[in-house]
């Protein structure tokens, strides 16, 4: 395997960040009629470049098989994610003074969670999204939605098409893409003259403090630094010019570009954050190891919590059919016997089955019918909405449980 930026070459030995076996696609949520069939599991090893520090998985499997028309991640179904986007909009468009004139990009536009608050204040703005489930949804809020994947050539084509974009936005959609300098080569090729790209991606450095390795899944192509990003824009003639610490997804990052030829000085942000980074030893390759000791562990909790409730006769439900706890289920060999049902306030999720462990995805009534002895929250990152969401259960006196980075019942 060659680095998917710089193309060094790297050792499935020497270079190894984390190896969690194999696993199907964590978003490959299983009708009833798929409970007969096999499904198709593929290694997920994650390696470390030794050159320019970019964490990466290999692709396995084809990103438009895993980006398919059935694809079940709808962002709406998170209060806390609308917020987080319409407070995104709220900043962004007095600081880079979008109006009527401007026009809005955004990649992996995903239902329109964001772009509805763009187009609620009149500003012009289109979604790329190649999923057509979720590009359903945002053309039925009114968002001109394209369904392809993004690049280059896609980005060449429409700016001759129509015209240049004043922001370019993609959040949590960097880590997706095989083909990473091709992708940001495509917010080069869209961006106007003046314009601005943002990009939001859980910070490696968190994934790698605080142990949050079910955040690697097949989906996930890349695991992001600033020092690495900065390099893969500055391969494009792009410039980091701010960068922002954000608490969503663990702890990410959102980091502002510009043309090269962009007068815009870098804030000493950009600096702080890099600093940081070097400080935490991002530079060398001691700090990409030991991780999996700590992985272990944390399965090695969960699997013995989940075992010692089922002996000692207690219930226990779980929270959030997410693609984080997909890849934490699997890796531990969690299945119904331990975990007879998950909970998820999607519809699009519900009646389905969990890829791998195959536990049944259910609405938020089973929780009321079944009254469990605790919930296990999956998504770990909205631990405080969903405890705020279930206050309910503690009238029969139910706990909740997070497995990462480490058990916690209360």
């Amino acid at each position: 395997m060659k680095c998917r930026h710089c193309e060094t070459l790297l050792d499935d030995t020497r270079d190894v960040f984390v190896d969690l076996g194999t696993a199907p696609p964590s978003n490959a949520y299983l009708r009833e009629a798929d409970l007969a069939k096999a499904e198709v599991h593929f290694p997920l090893k994650v390696l470390t470049c030794p050159n320019c520090r970019l964490v990466q998985v290999d692709e396995v499997q084809r990103h438009d098989a895993m980006f398919s028309d059935d694809y079940l991640y709808f962002s709406s179904y998170s209060p806390s994610w609308l917020a987080h986007a319409e407070r995104y909009v709220s900043e962004v468009v007095p600081r880079l003074g979008l109006d009527a004139d401007s026009l809005v990009m955004e990649v992996a536009s995903n239902d329109g969670y964001l772009l509805q608050y763009v187009a609620q204040r009149g500003i012009p703005c289109v979604g790329v999204e190649p999923t057509a489930s979720t590009a359903a949804v945002a053309r039925g809020k009114g968002i001109t939605t394209i369904s392809e994947f993004f690049g280059a050539e896609f980005a060449k084509n429409f700016k001759a098409q129509q015209r240049g974009a004043d922001l370019v936005l993609g959040n949590n959609v960097l880590a997706h893409v095989p083909d990473i300098n091709d992708f940001v080569a495509g917010f080069r090729e869209v961006l106007s003259s003046n314009g601005t790209v943002t990009v939001e991606f859980p910070h490696l450095m968190q994934l790698v403090q605080q142990g949050q390795f079910d955040t690697v899944y097949h989906e996930h192509f890349s695991y992001l630094s600033l020092h690495t990003v900065q390099r893969i824009f500055e391969r494009q003639a792009l410039t980091v010019w701010d960068v922002q610490i954000l608490p969503t997804h663990g702890g990410s990052l959102r980091v502002w570009a510009q043309h090269q030829a962009n007068p815009r000085a870098a804030k000493s942000n950009v600096a702080d954050v890099l600093a940081a980074e070097a400080a935490a030893g991002m530079r060398g390759d001691d700090f990409y190891r030991g991780l999996q000791t700590r992985i272990d562990a944390i399965k090695d909790d969960l699997l013995g919590f989940l075992i010692a409730q089922k002996r000692a006769g207690k219930t226990v439900a779980a929270y959030g059919a997410a693609a984080k706890g997909n890849t934490l289920l699997n890796y531990a060999g969690v299945r119904p016997d331990l975990l007879p049902y998950v909970v998820d306030a999607s519809p699009h999720k519900q009646g389905r089955y969990l890829p791998g462990s195959r536990i049944p995805v259910v609405a938020e009534s089973h929780l009321r019918d079944m009254k469990p002895d605790f919930i296990v929250i999956l998504p770990w990152n909205l631990r405080d909405e969903i405890v705020d969401q279930l206050a309910y259960v503690r009238e029969w006196g139910a706990k909740f449980v997070t497995a990462v980075p480490q058990l916690r019942v209360e």
